[in-house]
């Protein structure tokens, strides 16, 4: 029985942790997203730069959400 459950903990907590890491990686893009909006609305000349580094930052948020999930399926998968 204590074995079942220790296997069940595994699993709830990889998928806890997978949806937290999605949950945090939409948040962030999005809030990138919007500064970057307001940004080019104050400063439209700077536009180019600010594309720029708004998809170098959303594409650093991506990596970081992706590792979690590998991370979250290691730990189902070789426990």
């Amino acid at each position: 029985m204590w074995l079942e459950v220790a296997s069940t903990v595994h699993y709830l907590g990889a998928a806890l942790g997978a949806g937290i890491a999605a949950i945090g990686a939409g948040v962030g893009i999005g809030l990138v997203a919007f500064s970057a909006f307001q940004g080019i609305a104050r400063q439209p000349s700077a536009m180019d730069d600010i594309r720029a580094n708004m998809i170098l930052t959303a594409a650093l948020i991506e990596g970081v959400a992706l590792i979690a999930q590998v991370v979250a399926f290691l730990v189902i998968f070789l426990r």
